[in-house]
């Protein structure tokens, strides 16, 4: 029942039914359930034949005819195979057996040759890993179209305990490398505790193989006096503050390079006594420090939170130096730029978590940030730029009413007559939209793209080079020509008109599938200072390495050979200030939310008092596209479709709610930068967001319980995986794209007076660390996208709201079929 219900799960969740799924249970019955009710090609673990041939075609045929491939264990009735010619024997005849009597292809089986444990002590083990070598080699010479496989870990068993740690990872590493050369093809292992096979030391790696290669007599004992030498893992710091040995250079470059401030103003204050100016301090060691650091983070040998901590030992020592230097009557800093780059986030957006870290990595690789903060209106953005004057600027933004400021900002651009670059970032921007929106209206300089921080310098770099500019700025435009053509291409497909699509909406049975029944309390609800400790257990972390740029779900980033390792400090640098945060109270959290009586009319959602009298409208809008694969029979959704019409006489509900953890942000952030510490500051404007997705899940149980879900139990992967019945879109989401609609939200929860959540021009909610939303309820409602629509709905959606075509077009325009002029 559990495998059953479990992979059911799985199969709805794309993320998840992508991806290989091995079956394993020691009960074949528990197999065969899990086979049947798994969509794609999984592997079973495993079937063998120590119970005879019988029993090994009777599971082989069902694993064959449900599509799966499969594991088999090197065992036979006599047991399990140690002897490499055992091991290659049981192989053979299974292999025989599922390809002559099963038809399995080839391809379709798993070896596993068992791994055993050697350095037990007992002479007859002491060469169980030259026989898996010589029996892996066999039966890939024998069966080359098979895999192999094995339990990695198994080989250093022997090796048990926090004492022997070292050892065993060294142990896992070796075998698994000469495993690798033998032709072993899968393991089982623990990838975040593997060493690189060249960095085992020397007489550690010689003790090691002496075991697996059963080199010596007395190889065991050995490696067991060896490892006592070694100790625990945790306990071998010897070395950890060799570098504070070296000259004062070096230990501002390790400084530096690994992030660490512990001695920065002590090594500072040493290198400004030795030099003739303390500019010399920042062009000189502090400065090649830096270099190092970009070169590292754009050879990818660094990564974005490393860089953002290297930044914070250079402000320091910067700050340090700055006193000395006004003395001397010198321009603070004195340091000659590379270009200057000026960053805002555009006119009606509050987010800044990006920008702010582009703004560390260019600052880091000698380039001068001129950072105007966010809601800047276009004409402070071109003043600023001409004043300081910037050799490019960068807009950023995250909601999509920012799309249409950049361009407002690109046509003055334009207007004026101006050359230099301008580079476009943001969760919501595209290489796509910056061709076909952004890239027309200013012809007189480039327009990049720039997908993440870590492009950044390379942009910026190839930009202001005098030999590298020109073909990079002709390869954009290519490919910008490309991203229209494209797009225009997209405009090509069949639409159908709005009365069509509502003919062929999506249809709930309401007579089978009535609404759920009503709550127990209608109406407005206020939480202020909910305590932070409430939340941290609904915390998300996966978006969190994202925004750091650290690819990756939580907590499997941990094991990631790659990132995982600097995954882990950011966590755990993460959890030290986000332990602050909550005990000291540096963020506060607030909620307002309710049920209400509501029901739908055409693509209208009309909310209603306890009378049954109309409140207020959401206008929504529906699909139009008619999927080729569904031709005719394709269902056009509206989120009006999961209440039930008027007409039908029943009551039903929807839910509203708009939540903050960002009380408190803005001031948490400046008090860090004033301290010089970029890493906090963007920390905890990253953590602010964290807590605010975490409150609009704790909220969004209590209203299901409170309304349709008494007695739901989920934990927290089961909601972070909206494993529960319900949807909580919001305006702005795929299925309702209209920032417009939060003036009705604010209107009906009265959120400005509630809790302090107010909107910018252009429907931003401010604080950034905020989430907003409706609730809906029936089992049916699931999440979509409008994707484009025709010009009679988008009449039609302008005439329900009261404003003009011209104006609806301007709110919709990514999602527009057709061109407006």
């Amino acid at each position: 029942a559990a495998m059953t219900r479990f992979l059911n799960l799985a199969s709805a969740e794309p993320v998840v039914a992508r991806v290989p799924v091995m079956i394993d249970s020691s009960n074949f019955s528990v197999i065969e359930a899990g086979l049947k009710c798994h969509q794609g090609k999984p592997i079973v673990n495993s079937i063998s034949l120590k119970e005879g041939e019988e029993k090994f075609l009777e599971q082989a045929r069902i694993i064959r005819r449900l599509g799966a491939a499969v594991v088999v264990m090197a065992f036979d009735e006599t047991g399990q195979a140690v002897e490499a010619s055992h091991k290659l024997a049981v192989c053979s005849r299974a292999y025989d057996l599922l390809t002559k009597k099963v038809f399995f292809p080839p391809t379709d089986i798993i070896f596993d040759a068992n791994i055993l444990t050697v350095a037990t002590g007992m002479q007859e083990h002491d060469r169980y890993a030259i026989e898996f070598f010589e029996a892996v080699r066999s039966i890939k010479a024998a069966m080359p179209l098979t895999k192999t496989s094995g339990g990695v870990s198994n080989v250093s068993f022997s090796f048990r305990g926090p004492d022997y740690e070292v050892v065993r990872e060294a142990m896992n590493s070796a075998f698994l490398f000469h495993g690798i050369r033998s032709g072993l093809d899968m393991g089982i292992v623990n990838a975040g505790q593997l060493q690189v096979y060249e960095d085992i030391p020397e007489e550690l790696r010689e003790r090691v193989e002496d075991v697996l290669f059963a080199r010596r007599p007395d190889s065991t004992e050995r490696l067991v006096e060896f490892a006592k030498k070694l100790g625990r893992k945790e306990k071998d710091e010897s070395g950890k503050l060799a570098w504070r040995d070296a000259p004062v250079d070096q230990r501002l470059e390790h400084a530096l390079i690994h992030g660490i401030d512990d001695f920065v103003e002590t090594d500072t204050e040493e290198r400004r006594v030795s030099s003739a100016r303390p500019l010399h301090v920042i062009e000189g060691p502090l400065m090649s420090a830096m270099r190092k650091v970009g070169d590292l983070f754009g050879a990818g040998k660094m990564f974005l939170p490393q860089v953002v901590r290297s930044a914070r030992v250079m402000k320091k020592a910067v700050a340090y130096l700055t006193p000395f230097m006004e003395a001397e009557r010198q321009q603070s800093g004195g340091i000659v730029s590379r270009g200057k780059v000026l960053l805002a986030t555009v006119k009606g957006d509050v987010h800044d978590i990006g920008k702010n870290i582009v703004g560390v990595v260019l600052a880091c690789n000698d380039f001068e940030v001129i950072d105007i903060g966010v809601m800047v209106p276009c004409e402070k953005i071109l003043q600023e730029a001409e004043r300081a004057g910037a050799s490019m600027v960068g807009l950023s933004g995250l909601i999509t009413p920012s799309l249409d400021e950049m361009v407002t900002v690109a046509k003055e651009m334009q207007r004026l007559g101006w050359t230099i670059p301008l580079l476009i970032g943001g969760a919501t921007t595209s290489s796509r939209h910056t061709a076909v929106k952004i890239a027309p209206c200013y012809t007189g300089g480039p327009v990049i793209h720039v997908m993440d921080a870590s492009r950044s310098v390379g942009v910026v770099e190839t930009l202001l080079s005098s030999e590298r500019c020109p073909d990079f700025v002709e390869s954009n435009k290519k490919e910008q020509e490309e991203e229209r053509a494209t797009f225009r291409r997209r405009l090509d497909r069949t639409l159908v008109p709005i009365s069509e699509a509502r003919a062929r909406g999506f249809a709930i049975d309401w007579a089978k599938s009535p609404p759920r029944k009503a709550p127990s309390k209608t109406g407005i609800r206020v939480e202020r200072n909910i305590p932070l400790e409430k939340l941290v257990p609904f915390i998300d972390w996966s978006p969190f390495f994202m925004a750091w740029e650290l690819s990756g779900k939580f907590p499997n980033i941990f094991n990631d050979p790659l990132v995982g390792a600097e995954a882990k400090r950011l966590h755990s640098d993460a959890n030290r200030l986000l332990e602050e945060i909550v005990t000291r109270g540096w963020l506060r959290a607030h909620s307002v939310w309710g049920i209400f009586r509501a029901n739908s009319h055409l693509d209208d959602l009309i909310i209603k008092n306890d009378q049954g009298n109309e409140m207020l409208r959401f206008h929504w809008l529906r699909q139009q596209w008619e999927r080729k694969a569904e031709a005719g029979a394709a269902k056009f959704r509206c989120l009006a479709d999961y209440v039930a019409p008027d007409s039908s006489g029943l009551p039903d509900h929807v839910g509203a709610f708009a939540v903050t953890a960002g009380d408190g942000a803005d001031e948490l952030e400046a008090r860090f930068v004033a301290e010089h510490d970029d890493y906090r500051g963007i920390m905890a404007k990253a953590l602010a967001d964290r807590l605010a997705e975490a409150l609009a899940e704790y909220q969004h149980l209590i209203a299901r319980k409170s309304w349709y879900a008494e007695y739901e139990s989920l934990g927290n992967n089961d909601l972070i995986s909206e494993k529960y019945e319900g949807i909580r879109p919001a305006p702005g989401y795929p299925s309702c794209p209209d920032h417009t609609e939060k003036q009705n939200l604010w209107k009906l929860l009265e959120v400005e007076e509630a809790i302090g959540m107010r909107l910018t021009e252009t429907y931003a909610m401010t604080p950034a660390a905020s989430v907003s939303g409706l609730y809906f309820g029936h089992p049916e409602a699931t999440y979509f996208s409008l994707d484009m629509i025709t010009r009679d709905q988008v009449q039609d959606y302008a005439r329900r709201k009261g404003m003009s075509l011209a104006q609806a077009e301007q709110w919709l325009q990514p999602n527009l079929g057709y061109d407006p002029s």
